[in-house]
């Protein structure tokens, strides 16, 4: 399979996702698809990896671009940006997307490369759309060719690495973070296709409130694909003025939005750092950020069971002993989520992250076990203290079980003067420490 060695012919472009030329793409394809930047002159946004002067810019530059992994949201720029690497290389792209892809298509390709390197000395680049999607074995079959440098992989994936690619090839590969797009990007790119000629909307006479884009900015979430199918949608119903010119406005826009969905994974990295959020505002004592993050969920659809298992957890880990009340109101909490249903479960919810967030904190009980847990796995196991063992039968009593055992109603205060209750090797050792607020305050 012959490499690239020069530009393409007139009227065709340079496009790796269906081999080395292709026609442009189709005047009838979707705007998201015909703005595609293609160069890095044309990407707006990730300026944190690929801006003048970072470590990708260079590789990209200097064609010394080591295996790579793009980790980032939907709409970040993941695609694009491995089609301008294909664009600005002196190297063979090669495509597959882990959704169809297998073992069988690794090898094809890995062998393809390998021959190509011996042949022409032409290196290939491997993308890998969706790396996240491939099985242990998938990308076991992948992490000998990219050591030995027969193929140099660009791997695109929604899901943190960390999680999703095993270690060994993690470990050979540079991972580049992506971010969602803020808004002034994606009203910058909207602008871009509505006033570009050649493949936007310039020829179509729409223009746009600034409103608008700001409406859709805020609606696409950081994706610039949405936002651009937005833009499309708002477009094709935007009313016709009295000069002959399409005019979006801000209504027009709401109107192609009215069912945003919300970027929430219930299996992926926003299900963790969402509730990530939502336990740390509760553990700081913020009501508004606890609500907001609680809310997020809800409305993405995540399990309200596995929200109120960390209510419960909050309760006994965070409040503790500041305030006893917490853990029984949160089990309460899940008792009235169960047996309500949604959308109604959502008011103990509500109830529940308030209250927990307002009340006192304390972890004493938790860093008090912490502690004990220290003493245990140091100690392993010592012994019982012969007086705090049952004496269940006469034997027992015989070899001093029981003997001395100072019962604890007898004494003033319910507590025995100079009973000790732990191993000798640990007795004495402080576990819990009252903590400062709420109702443990009363016992410093």
């Amino acid at each position: 399979m012959a490499g690239r060695s020069g530009g393409p012919p007139p009227g065709v472009q340079r496009n790796f996702f269906e081999g080395d030329r292709r026609p442009a793409t189709p005047v009838g394809a979707p705007l998201a698809a015909r703005m595609r930047p293609r160069d890095l002159d044309e990407y707006l946004g990730q300026a944190h990896i690929i801006g003048p002067g970072t470590a990708l810019r260079r590789m990209i530059d200097e064609d010394t671009l080591p295996s790579i992994i793009l980790w980032g949201p939907p709409g970040a720029g993941k695609t694009t940006l491995a089609s301008i690497i294909a664009q600005r290389t002196k190297r063979h792209f090669e495509v597959l997307s882990a959704v169809t892809s297998g073992v069988a298509d690794l090898r094809r390709v890995v062998a393809e490369a390998a021959e190509r390197l011996r042949l022409t000395s032409l290196r290939t680049i491997l993308f890998i759309d969706e790396l996240h999607r491939f099985n242990r074995a998938q990308q076991d079959a992948l992490l000998p060719h990219v050591e030995a440098g027969t193929i140099t992989l660009i791997g695109a994936t929604t899901e943190n690495p960390s999680f999703y690619v095993v270690g060994p090839l993690l470990s050979r590969c540079r991972v580049f973070k992506l971010e969602l797009l803020d808004a002034t990007v994606l009203a910058r790119i909207v602008r871009a296709a509505l006033a570009d000629e050649e493949r936007g909307l310039g020829k179509s006479g729409a223009r746009a409130e600034d409103e608008a884009l700001n409406v859709i900015a805020q609606a696409a979430g950081g994706d610039a694909r949405s936002a651009l199918n937005i833009l499309e949608a708002a477009v094709s119903v935007a009313p016709e003025t009295a000069e002959g010119y399409r005019l979006i406005t801000a209504e027009t826009v709401r109107q192609v939005t009215q069912s945003r969905t919300l970027l929430y994974d219930r299996e992926g990295d926003a299900h963790y750092d969402v509730i990530s959020a939502f336990i740390k505002s509760v553990r700081g004592s913020d009501p508004d950020a606890a609500l907001y993050w609680l809310a997020r969920m809800i409305e993405a659809g995540e399990d309200p069971m596995f929200i109120v298992r960390r209510i419960v957890i909050l309760a006994a880990e965070d409040i503790g002993l500041a305030d006893p009340h917490a853990l029984p109101l949160a089990v309460a909490c899940q008792q009235a989520v169960h047996f309500l249903g949604m959308p109604e479960g959502r008011l103990p919810l509500a109830e529940a992250t308030v209250y927990l967030a307002r009340a006192p904190k304390s972890n004493s009980a938790y860093a008090g076990y912490n502690n004990a847990l220290a003493d245990v796995e140091a100690t392993r196991n010592e012994p019982v203290p012969l007086h705090l063992r049952n004496a269940a039968t006469g034997l027992m009593r015989e070899f001093g079980y029981g003997q001395g055992y100072q019962y604890a109603h007898d004494y003033e205060g319910h507590r025995p003067p100079d009973q000790v209750h732990r191993p000798p090797s640990v007795e004495g050792n402080v576990y819990y420490v009252p903590g400062t607020l709420g109702d443990e305050a009363r016992e410093r």
